[in-house]
C-alpha cells in the first residue's frame, strides 16, 4: 500500500491499524536542537482521543505517546523521530457481523477490490484512529514555529452555524465546551443537536474553520506547489472530509472583481482579506483562513440495505462505539495538518535563504 508518507522536507510516515497493536509514525526532516515540550504533544493527543465527552465515541483509550528515537535530553537530534501509541481498548467482536459485509459509504468495498484483502475490524488503515500519528507530528511541527498561531474551531454542525466572523471570536473559549466552538451560545445549540441525533441512532456532519496568524510573506511555491493547494491536499486527506475552501471560497464566485480585490496599504498589507492570506499560491502576511467540510459519520445505528462479498443484498446495522459527529475531535487534526504544511514550506524557505 502506497501513500503513507506526507510532506517534502518535514515528512511523516505513519503505520498501524485501528485494532492492531499500536498506531505509530516516523517524523523525518525535523531540525536539530528544538527543545520539545512533551506535555504539549500529549495535550494535543488528549484533545483528539475518544471517550473525552458524552458527544463522542466512548472507546476508552489513554493514547499516551512513547518516543523511540530522535530526541536526546529533551531536544531533537535531527534524526528520525519514531513514536508509537498503543491500542489498549479494542473490541474487535463489535465488527464480527461485517466480516463479509460492506458498510455503506465506508472503504470496505474498495479496499477489498483493490487489495484482495481487508481488515474489517474498525476499517483497519481507513479508520480515523490513523490520525493519531498526524496529531503527534503536527504537535512537533508547531514547536518549530511557535510564533505562528494556528487555531481551529467548529463553525457549524448540521444547519447550526456561527453567525460571526472569526475576528469577533475569542479562540481561548474553544476548549471551554465539548463541541469546541468559541461562540458559547452556538455551542450549546450544537451540543444539544448532537445529543438528539445520537438518540436517533444517526449521525450529522459539520464544518471546521482554521485561522493561521503571523505567517511570514513568501511561503508557498508557484504553479503546482501553491500553499493553498497543499493545505487543500492536507485537509482532504483527513477521514470524512468532503470539501475545502479558503478565503472567500465559493462565495467569491458570486462577486465582481471590484468587490473582491484586496487593496493594498502602504506597508504591503491589504485593506480586506478575501484572498485568505494567499496570493499566487504564496502567503502575503495576512491571516490565512479556510473551512473544511466533514460528512456525517458513515456508521449509524439504524438498519440499512447493503451487499456482502458474494454480491447478495443483506441487512446490516452498526454496532459498537462511534462518534455521532466527528467535528469536535477533528479540530486538533485540522490544526496538526495545517502545522505540517506551514513547517514544510517554512523549512523550504530557509533552505533557499541559506
Amino acid at each position: 500500500m502506497a501513500g503513507n508518507t506526507f510532506g517534502n522536507i518535514y515528512r511523516l510516515s505513519s503505520f498501524g491499524e485501528s485494532h492492531g497493536e499500536a498506531i505509530g509514525g516516523v517524523v523525518d526532516g525535523c531540525p536539530p536542537n528544538i527543545e520539545l515540550d512533551l506535555n504539549a504533544i500529549q495535550k494535543e493527543l488528549d484533545r483528539r482521543k475518544p471517550g473525552q465527552s458524552a458527544i463522542v465515541t466512548q472507546r476508552k483509550e489513554n493514547d499516551e505517546v512513547e518516543f523511540l528515537s530522535g530526541i536526546f535530553e529533551g531536544k531533537t537530534t535531527g534524526t528520525p523521530i519514531g513514536f508509537i501509541v498503543k491500542n489498549t481498548n479494542q473490541k474487535s467482536k463489535d465488527y464480527s457481523h461485517i466480516t463479509d459485509v460492506y458498510r455503506p459509504s465506508h472503504a470496505d468495498y474498495v479496499y477489498e477490490k483493490k487489495y484482495g484483502i481487508r481488515d474489517y475490524r474498525g476499517g483497519g488503515r481507513s479508520s480515523a484512529r490513523e490520525t493519531i500519528s498526524r496529531v503527534v507530528a503536527g504537535a512537533i511541527a508547531r514547536q518549530i514555529i511557535p510564533e505562528i498561531k494556528i487555531n481551529a474551531f467548529v463553525s457549524s454542525v448540521g444547519d447550526i452555524f456561527i453567525d460571526k466572523p472569526y475576528q469577533a471570536l475569542d479562540f481561548s473559549l474553544t476548549e471551554s465546551n465539548d463541541v469546541r466552538c468559541p461562540d458559547l451560545v452556538t455551542a450549546e445549540k450544537m451540543e444539544a443537536y448532537i445529543k438528539e441525533i445520537r438518540k436517533e441512532g444517526d449521525t450529522v456532519g459539520g464544518t471546521i474553520t482554521c485561522v493561521i496568524q503571523n505567517v511570514p510573506v513568501g511561503l508557498g511555491e508557484p504553479v503546482f506547489d501553491k500553499l493553498h493547494a497543499e493545505l487543500g491536499k492536507a485537509m482532504l486527506s483527513i477521514n470524512a472530509v468532503k470539501g475545502f475552501e479558503y478565503g472567500s471560497g465559493f462565495c467569491g464566485a458570486k462577486m465582481k472583481g471590484s468587490e473582491h480585490n484586496d487593496l493594498f496599504n502602504p506597508d504591503g498589507s491589504t485593506k480586506s482579506n478575501l484572498s485568505g492570506g494567499i496570493q499566487g499560491g504564496i502567503s502575503n502576511g495576512m491571516d490565512i483562513y479556510f473551512r473544511v467540510a466533514f460528512k456525517p459519520v458513515a456508521t449509524i445505528m439504524k438498519e440499512q440495505d447493503t451487499i456482502n462479498s458474494k454480491g447478495e443484498m443483506v441487512k446490516m446495522q452498526g454496532k459498537g462505539r462511534h462518534d455521532p459527529c466527528v467535528v469536535p475531535r477533528a479540530v486538533p487534526i485540522v490544526e496538526a495538518m495545517a502545522a505540517m504544511v506551514i513547517v514544510d514550506f517554512y523549512l523550504l524557505n530557509n533552505i533557499f535563504k541559506a
